[in-house]
Formats: structure tokens, sequence, C-alpha cells
């Protein structure tokens, strides 16, 4: 009977209701995440392909919230709205599986990695979008709007008007690395897509379409700030918060500054630093003025670099993350063969990212970090083959089993 296992699996995976393009995209966003922790890359530049690598930096963890809103439209209903009784059970399912991904999340932080590891905001936002689950498409493309449009330069302002506030929680949810405006943003837009009957041929073109559209006006809003000298590579993380932020998701990151991933830093705020307020100013008005509110609105808007949480970035790369979806929805039709090692790696993306910092520890040892594109091919190859060979004999991911168990046992919890 196991012996038939790999010929089974050869012949049903991927196949419906089970959509092969989502599997593929979450693979190639944890290559894409691999690449962005040890992977040595060029400043991308479209007439040189070898540069094309620094794609992954900040579009590899956008792709993943794309992807996370995706699946739990999935797992709620797909294009049918979940009905009002079934509500109290599904919410508590996503709270469920919001806590076992947090104490994940927290699990590989202990391990002392400079990654900046996504997944202790990814199960705070299982749980933020309990409120939208009967949201239509249009309802949730409305609040992706205004989140992605006004979010950040309403940060930015908060940001400023508060004297740039910190602490743990403002941190954590707000300034942080992944501010929850964006990647809220990003998963609204997702479940979107998941309820638009995403495993359609028409609704991919669709999307390619309006990801184009959106890649070419975030990216040349970010230009044009850049020209205007509005734009720069701020983001809305607080540099005093302390929080480093983090990276990844389920079904469902400088020796000197300059050579540390970028993705393993807590970036710098909209608010220039020979501007910050100190305990010198006599008045709270003079220390407001000094932290240029309307400047930092400004740049928040025209913010495009990888991890700025600027409205550009979001438009833009969300653009590239939607398009990519919708080609790989397209493309797993007519190469369905060679694409179910990445299928296989993006049907277990707890896992695969979980083991990918785990060996990075691993190697550098705890607090190190590799800078390495040998290093990064080798990930990729490794990855490939373990999960490729776990889906053919076991079956779901070992990682993705716990989550699922800690949703079925949270959905099991008597209600009065």
């Amino acid at each position: 009977m196991t012996a038939l296992r790999p010929v089974r699996w050869f012949r049903d995976f991927g196949r419906p209701p089970r959509i092969l393009g989502l599997d593929v995209a979450r693979g190639l966003a944890i290559l894409g995440m691999a690449g962005a922790h040890v992977g040595v890359t060029e400043a991308f530049e479209w007439g040189d392909p070898t540069t094309w690598t620094d794609l992954v930096h900040g579009r590899s963890s956008i792709l993943f919230a794309l992807l996370a809103g995706v699946s739990i439209a999935l797992m709620t209903g797909r294009d049918v709205l979940p009905e009002r009784e079934r509500l109290p059970g599904i919410r508590l399912n996503l709270v469920g599986r919001g806590a076992v991904i947090f104490v994940i999340g927290l699990a590989l932080e202990l391990l002392n990695t400079p990654i900046a590891v996504i997944l202790t905001l990814y199960g705070l936002l299982y749980v933020a979008v309990i409120p939208v689950l009967r949201w239509r498409p249009r309802q949730l493309l409305v609040g992706a709007a205004v989140l992605a449009l006004a979010g950040p330069a309403l940060l930015a302002l908060l940001s400023a008007v508060a004297l740039q506030p910190f602490g743990a929680g403002i941190g954590f949810v707000l300034y942080g690395t992944y501010p929850i405006t964006v990647w809220l943003a990003l998963v609204l837009g997702g479940m979107a897509l998941g309820r638009l009957r995403v495993q359609e041929v028409r609704t991919a073109v669709v999307a390619l379409v309006v990801g184009v559209v959106l890649a070419a006006v975030g990216y040349g809003l970010g230009a044009l700030g850049a020209g205007a000298g509005l734009g720069g590579t701020g983001s809305l993380s607080s540099s005093t918060s302390g929080y480093s932020g983090s990276e990844s998701l389920e079904i469902l990151p400088d020796e000197s500054l300059d050579s540390l991933p970028a993705e393993s830093l807590s970036s710098s705020s909209f608010i220039p630093d020979d501007v910050m307020p100190t305990s010198g100013w006599e008045s709270y008005p003079e220390a407001l003025a000094a932290t240029d509110p309307l400047g930092s609105m400004v740049r928040a808007v025209f913010a495009v670099d990888p991890h700025s949480g600027g409205t550009a970035e979001i438009l833009g790369s969300g653009g590239f993350a939607l398009s990519v979806v919708a080609l790989c929805l397209l493309l797993s039709r007519p190469l369905r063969w060679p694409l179910l090692p990445l299928g296989a790696l993006g049907s277990m993306p707890l896992t695969a990212y979980s083991l990918h910092v785990v060996s990075v520890v691993l190697v550098a040892g705890p607090g190190g970090f590799i800078a390495d594109n040998s290093f990064w091919g080798l990930t990729v190859v490794a990855l490939l083959l373990v999960t490729t060979l776990w889906a053919m004999f076991v079956g779901r991911g070992p990682l993705e089993r716990l989550v699922g168990k800690g949703a079925a046992a949270m959905a099991a919890v008597p209600r009065r």
C-alpha cells in the first residue's frame, strides 16, 4: 500500500478541490524569502537580468500575505459567504490557528536568529480578519484600498503627533518591520480574490491585468516621489521601538548595516533623523513642528522600497504579488508535472519556512547570519526535495497538522 502512495500522489496532487497554482505561488514565496534572508543580490535594474534576484526583498513576504488572505477565504467558504450559524465555530478555528502560529513564531525567535520572523504578527492577522468574514468581495476590496491609500500616511501622522511613541505593543503592531495596515490591506485583498472563484481561468486573467496595472501605478508613484526627493528608504517602523519585526505564514527579513539581510533589521522612520524631537525642546508645538507631520505623511505615500510600508510599496509590490499569483494559476494547468515539487513545497509553507530558519541557526549559530548564494541554492534544492518526498509518502506537513489540531481543539470548545 505504501508503495502506491507516490503513484497516487503524482496522479492526484494539485487536482480539484486543491488549487495547484496557489501552492506553486506559496512555494515561490518560501524560496524568495529564503533568498531575502541568506542571498546576496545587486540593486535591481530592468535591463540587467542578473539583478532580478533582488526582487525577492520585500515582495516575497507581501506575496505570502496576499496568499494568506486567499487561504482564509478558501477555508471559510470559498466564493460563498459563511452562514451566520457557522461563524462562532469559524471564529474559534481562526483563533486556534492564530494562537499556534504565534507560539511557533515565538519558538523560532527564541533561536536568536537575525531573520525577521513574521509568524507572531501573522497569528494576530488570523484574529484581525474575524470581523470581516462575511464581507463581500467589493467590501473587502474597498477596505484594502482604504488601508493601502490612507493607512501609511495616517500612521506617519500619528507617529509625528505623538512624537514617535515606542513600546512593545506599538512596535509589534504599528511601527515594526510589518505595520498591520500594510499586511491587513494585503490579506483583505487576498480574501477578495479567494471569494471571486480564484480557481477559474477568467479570474486569473483579470487578476493578472489588475496586478500589472497596480504595479505600474505603485512603482510609478515611487519613481515620481524619488524624482521629487520625496521617496527614500524610510519606513513606518519607529527607530526607537526596539522591535525588529517578523516574516511567514500557513495554508491555509551590517558586520556593517549594509551587509546584513534587509529583512533582519527594523527600518528607519519617515521622520528625518536631523529633526528628531529631543528632551531639549521647550514646548510640544516646537517638538511637533520638528517632526514635520506633513512631510512625514507625504514620504509615507511615496515610499516604495522593500519594507518601507508606504502606499507606493503596497500598490507596487502588492500588484507584483497579484501578478505572480495569477501567472501561477494560469501556468499550473499546462505545466502541472514540472510544477509539482513547487506545489509540494507550497502545500506545507509553515514547515518549510521553519526548516529554513532552523537551518540558518544550525549553520551560522545563534545570532549569526549567512549571506551566500550557494547556501541559498542549497536551501532551494533541500526544501524542494524534502517537502516533495514528505508529501508523496506522508501527506500534510507536520506543522500544518499541528496548526490544524490546534484549530480543531479551539473550535471544539463548548459555547454558551
